[in-house]
Formats: structure tokens, sequence, C-alpha cells
């Protein structure tokens, strides 16, 4: 009997070691997948943070341009006198070329944080941009039908705008 005590206790004593190496095991995996999707989420938290941040500075700045744009339509109507209407004009100019450069920085973050069509949507609001300046600047070389080419510009680059949004949107909820 002493012998199957022996073998009984070396039995259990070995599938104690055992399972105890099996379940370690387990933990050390389950850690591990816990770890690396913790990482993930925060990556995935950073990415999303950065994104708004780049969204939101894109809208900003296209505010400012889509202000001057109404700034334009309102002295078409409100100013009669020709040479007050180009210097208008002319100040507005420069106002958009200074709000322009920031437009096109955060153009250029949005399309460098994503996704494509968020960047494609924001390369569409910077070129709206770009051709409303040159509207204007026609309209300040004496363009007759420039004022009217303003107008569908102008709407051009509202449209492209609300692109924009929605594609950022569809980008947030996504992330």
């Amino acid at each position: 009997m002493g012998d199957i005590a022996v073998w009984v206790a070396a039995l259990t004593g070995g599938t104690a070691v055992l399972a105890s190496w099996v379940t370690n095991l387990g933990n050390v995996r389950a850690a591990r997948v816990q770890a690396e999707a913790s990482a993930q989420a925060q990556h995935r938290g950073r990415v999303r943070e950065s994104r708004r941040g780049a969204y939101l500075e894109l809208m900003e700045h296209a505010h400012v341009i889509g202000e001057l744009y109404r700034q334009v339509i309102d002295a078409f109507h409100q100013i009669t006198d020709l040479d007050q209407q180009l210097t208008r004009f002319e100040e507005l100019r420069s106002e958009l070329r200074e709000a322009y450069d920031p437009l096109m920085h955060s153009v250029r973050v949005v399309i460098l944080e994503g996704p494509p069509a968020t960047a494609e949507a924001a390369q569409g609001v910077l070129d709206a941009a770009q051709q409303g300046n040159r509207c204007l600047w026609r309209i300040t070389c004496g363009d007759a039908d420039a004022h009217a080419r303003f107008d569908e510009v102008q709407g051009a680059y509202l449209r492209h705008l609300s692109r924009f949004v929605e594609a950022a949107r569809v980008a947030m909820e996504a992330s």
C-alpha cells in the first residue's frame, strides 16, 4: 500500500504542477491580448482626436473664407460707387490672401490624417477657395462676367464645405 500512496502522491503533485503551468500560460496570453487591445484602443483614440482637431481647424479657417466671400457679395449690393467698390474688393482680396494660407495648411493636415474621402473633400474646399480668389481678382481687373461668376463660385465653395463637413462626420462615426 505504501507504493500506491507514493504513486498517487506523485501523480497528484504532477497534475497540480501541470495545471499550475497551464493556468500560468493562459494568464500570460490573456495579459498579452489585453495589453494589445488596450494599446490599439489608445491608438484609435489618439487618431480620432487628431482627426477631430484637424477637421475642426479646417472648418474654422473655411468659415473665415466664407465670411469674406459674404462680404464681397455685400459690397456688390451695398456699395454703389465703383471706385469705393473697387477699393473694398482690393481690401477683401488682401484679407482672403491672408486667410488662404491657414486654410491650405489645415487642408494638408486633413489630407495627412485621412481617410481618403475626407481628404478629397478637404481638397475640394481648397480648390473652390482658390477659384473664388481668382474670380475676385478678375473682378478687380474689371471683368464684366466676374460678378456672376463669383456668385457661382461662392455657391460651389459652400457646397464643397458642406461635403467636407459630411465626410468628416462620417469619418468620426467610423473611428
